[in-house]
């Protein structure tokens, strides 16, 4: 089988598509992937790689294509508006001509914000004449109200009137959360639909390897250690953790732990420095092979998201994550993520921006005893063995993706 995938992001940016192509070479499926220059979280193109000209390279066994991309830079709308268009444009220009002798028995997309990031891929399979599935992650036009990056109703409008014409020329769309099932719906009348959620490499479900050097995180090595990974962004209300550590900080051996930068990172360490925060550290972003170890030594896991009906209907890819370690977590959102963080017994949820309650709930796993936070963390261990595991959801991906292949073949 013959797949190509399309995704703005892709190795050595961080996100779950990497493994998921990863795996699929090792299980026999020859894989290309289209996508852009390396930029993400930073905003700089990474080093060994230029904005401008296309680049074929190996990765894993698949065969990386990347078109010319305009950086997202450090911060601002504009920037980030351009280089979602520079993805589209160059997708729809170059895709086709790199990828003209190549042939595919499907089409699949990786659908993070924004969805249509889609379009190059569905004027690719109209070439092609093979199927699409979209694999969507994010509600769209929802997420950009949520955000704040647009209130305007008219744009939001357009926005959802593109989305439509997107899911119009989708043959499968897969859903990472329930909750996504009847929004999707509702803007892909007679579209097929499919639970298809995020996982992680298993590697976060194992000690940590011997040849991987974990960083020294002197915030980590005593105390009880609240630890966030992932995107520091207006999504994540960070702000909740700042409010949090403020009401904490009268109890020493408390401290948060922040992995990762984003839009909302140079905020929170302002924070630190005005407030004199003492207990909140922000070490910024490691490799990903480190985080599995850097997980394991939190005393929990903490994940946040904005009250906004939106945010209750996703769930952040980090939750999976925080399972797998097998470490408690402390759900500080509304919805689909609490619900699962609840059904797993792998945790205390909040509501949503609640800073009071949130710090009430890191009190009570302080002074829980240890045998009961070590249960916590074998349940969502457990939970994310029976539900999230890696190799069972890449099987059942490649069930999709050989279903609609086989479909091409008996119309063909």
């Amino acid at each position: 089988m013959k797949v190509l995938v399309v995704s703005q992001y892709f190795w050595p940016e961080g996100f779950r598509i990497n493994e998921v192509v990863r795996s699929l070479v090792e299980k026999g499926v020859e894989v290309d992937v289209l996508t852009g220059k390396p930029n993400y979280p930073e905003g700089a193109v990474f080093n060994g790689y230029r904005a401008g000209g296309c680049q074929v390279e190996s990765w894993a066994g698949a065969t990386v294509y990347r078109v010319p991309l305009f950086p997202r830079g450090a911060r601002g709308a504009l920037r980030l508006a351009l280089n979602y268009l520079s993805f589209i444009v160059t997708g729809l220009i170059f895709g086709p001509w790199l990828l003209r002798k190549r042939h595919y028995d499907v089409v699949f997309v990786y659908g993070l914000s924004p969805i249509l990031l889609a379009i190059p891929a569905i004027f690719l399979a109209w070439i092609k004449r093979r199927k699409l599935i979209v694999w969507v992650q994010d509600l769209w036009p929802e997420s950009l109200s949520a955000t704040g990056y647009v209130r305007n109703p008219r744009v939001l409008r357009a926005v959802e009137w593109v989305v439509r014409r997107i899911y119009r020329h989708t043959d499968l769309l897969l859903v990472q959360s329930r909750a996504f099932e009847a929004p999707v719906a509702a803007l892909a009348p007679g579209k097929p639909i499919a639970y298809y959620p995020n996982s992680v490499d298993g590697t976060f479900a194992e000690p940590p390897s011997p040849d991987v050097v974990l960083p020294e995180v002197p915030a980590l090595e005593e105390g009880f250690a609240v630890v966030f990974a992932g995107n520091v962004g207006a999504g994540q209300a960070v702000e909740v953790m700042v409010e949090a550590a403020v009401l904490l900080k009268d109890v020493p051996q408390i401290r948060f732990v922040v992995f990762g930068q984003g839009s909302r990172w140079d905020w929170m360490r302002e924070q630190v420095q005005a407030r004199g925060l003492t207990n909140l550290h922000l070490p910024g972003r490691f490799p990903v092979n480190t985080m599995p170890g850097l997980m394991q030594k939190a005393g929990a896991l903490l994940v946040t998201l904005a009250d906004e009906p939106i945010f209750a209907m996703t769930v952040p890819n980090k939750v999976q994550a925080y399972m797998a370690a097998g470490r408690p977590i402390l759900a500080s959102l509304n919805g689909e993520g609490a619900r699962l963080v609840a059904e797993a017994q792998a945790g205390l949820s909040v509501p949503a921006q609640d800073a009071q309650a949130l710090a009430a709930a890191v009190l009570q796993l302080y002074q829980m005893p240890a045998e009961e936070r070590a249960q916590l963390g074998a349940n969502g261990r457990r939970y994310f063995k029976a539900h999230f595991d890696h190799d069972n959801l890449v099987d059942e991906l490649m069930a999709h993706l050989r279903a609609m292949s086989k479909t091409v073949e008996e119309t063909a």
